[in-house]
């Protein structure tokens, strides 16, 4: 019987690999996954057969590793931050009932709204929602209810995919449905390349935020109304002093 692993591997920089991620990884004969991230595994594992396929390409993906696995193969299908958070678990699970016996395994990883909100300090200190802001596979109508809905319910949030090529306009367009009901000294974050060369943290108001620079490497974090800034860091107390 063939295993399939799908590991989250969190960042990208070696030092956030999990041990299980990194053992899972190791028994691998082969390692799949967007092109990106088998090229930030690479330096690890640079002697390991790998095969990637670019964005848009999820499907295929999890069809060649189910297909390699149901051969009897050993196979490592790896995803940026956690395999279940946007990730390929969801995506493998639906589909494994097709290829027969395999031995199938989801290996946690640490996700861009925790690696994220590390270097910002403690945004999500408190109830926390996440939203991608990606229409590719959920209607905008659905993101704009889920957004109001969450500003409406004081939660802080942590938005995904805030903006590519051809959603230039995306954040701008959520910035104006979260100041439709929340303050704007609202303490929002970014944080981008999270754990990859050029990372950068910024901590600004949320009527800044509308016209920030932002991208797919970005995670954007909006406080709840009791975020603080404390030593420049963000903060969503729990209320522990209380």
């Amino acid at each position: 019987m063939g295993k399939l692993w799908v590991v989250g591997i969190g960042p990208g920089d070696g030092c956030f690999l999990t041990g299980a991620a990194r053992a899972a990884i190791e028994e691998a004969d082969v390692i799949c996954g967007y092109t990106l991230y088998v090229e930030l595994l690479r330096p690890l594992w640079p002697e390991k057969p790998s095969h990637s396929t670019g964005m848009t390409e999820e499907t295929e993906r999890c069809r060649w590793c189910l297909e390699q696995a149901s051969e009897g193969k050993k196979v490592a299908l790896v995803c940026s931050g956690d395999a279940g958070v946007y990730g390929m678990a969801g995506p493998v699970l639906e589909l494994a009932p097709g290829y027969g016996a395999i031995d199938l395994e989801i290996i946690p990883g640490i996700t861009a709204a925790l690696s994220g909100g590390a270097l910002l300090g403690a945004p999500l200190g408190h109830d926390f929602c996440v939203i991608s802001l990606s229409d590719r596979l959920t209607d905008w109508t659905l993101i704009e209810r889920r957004l109001r809905s969450a500003a409406r319910g004081d939660f802080a949030i942590c938005l995904y995919n805030p903006a590519s090529r051809h959603r230039q306009d995306y954040l701008q367009r959520a910035c104006d449905i979260l100041l439709s009901e929340m303050s704007p000294e609202t303490v929002c974050g970014l944080a981008r390349s999270i754990g990859r060369e050029g990372e950068s943290v910024r901590v600004l108001k949320l009527a800044d935020l509308r016209d920030a620079e932002a991208d797919m490497s970005t995670t954007v974090f909006i406080g709840s109304s009791r975020t603080r800034i404390i030593n420049g860091k963000m903060v969503t107390p729990r209320g522990y002093r209380t």
